[in-house]
């Protein structure tokens, strides 16, 4: 499979593209990378041109030199696809990748023939009160450790105060990431799901929760023209998890 880098908007992006005909645009989840598409690559190359990047600080794409907003990956993906010049594509996306993709649709940004989201993020959870009370918590912690008299002397409490409060996707992203996934987590789409106007499958497992079931039936309640197929027993990367069903409802929907 080749690897290949371009620069756009700033940005040095590691991609891979493999097989001819309808491009396929991949977009990865948080944390994850472009390997996570080799099943669909391996089993779709013979008849689409498959087309899968490394976003900002995943995989081989070096990571941004200030944190990135949900606008500065969708300006990038656009920018990405004018740069490669792919016309009259499909786009699929997993967790994150698939947040990015909503908003690329539902403003209009990017045009695409049919969608696909894979255990989609891009719902703003509600806050429970017991997620606003530890989120409270990390915050009075993070102020008091970081005064200026105390900052150079708790690097350690501060760290463990993280590891405490935080997600394993915060506690595991450097500093950049960290904000750029704070960023990312406080946006919503569900206004923009309405104006998304090409077929969208949506691709779930019913024990995901990360993206819970309940966000993918809002999705195909709100997008126009949306189907919900569902992996019992599944969880986060049900694609993953049911290849062989996955690509039988691929095959079926992308014909």
């Amino acid at each position: 499979m080749p690897w290949l880098n371009i620069t756009v908007n700033g940005y040095n992006i590691h991609y891979t593209e493999q097989g001819s005909g309808t491009p396929i645009l991949l977009l990865h989840g948080w944390g994850s990378s472009t390997t996570v598409w080799n099943p669909i690559i391996t089993a779709f190359s013979n008849r689409f041109r498959l087309i899968a990047l490394d976003f900002p600080g995943c995989g081989e794409s070096p990571e941004p030199e200030s944190p990135m907003q949900l606008s500065d990956y969708t300006e990038l993906v656009a920018a990405f696809v004018q740069a490669l010049e792919l016309k009259n594509l499909i786009l699929m996306g997993h967790s994150n990748g698939g947040r990015v993709a909503l908003h690329l649709l539902g403003t209009g940004r990017l045009t695409a023939q049919k969608a696909v989201l894979f255990d989609s993020a891009g719902l703003k959870p509600p806050q429970s009160p017991l997620k606003t009370l530890r989120l409270a918590a990390f915050k009075t912690a993070k102020f008091f450790l970081t005064l200026p008299g105390l900052k150079s002397h708790t690097a350690q409490a501060l760290q463990s105060v993280r590891s405490y409060f935080g997600s394993a996707d915060y506690n595991n992203a450097s500093p950049v990431m960290r904000q750029t996934l704070v960023q990312l987590i406080h946006t919503d789409a569900t206004k923009l799901l309405p104006k998304i106007t090409c077929p969208t499958l949506l691709i779930w497992g019913e024990e995901d929760t990360a993206t819970p079931l309940k966000d993918a039936k809002i999705m195909e309640k709100l997008i126009p023209d949306a189907g919900l197929c569902t992996f019992k027993g599944c969880g986060h990367f049900a694609f993953l998890e049911r290849p062989g069903e996955t690509n039988a409802i691929l095959t079926a929907f992308l014909a």
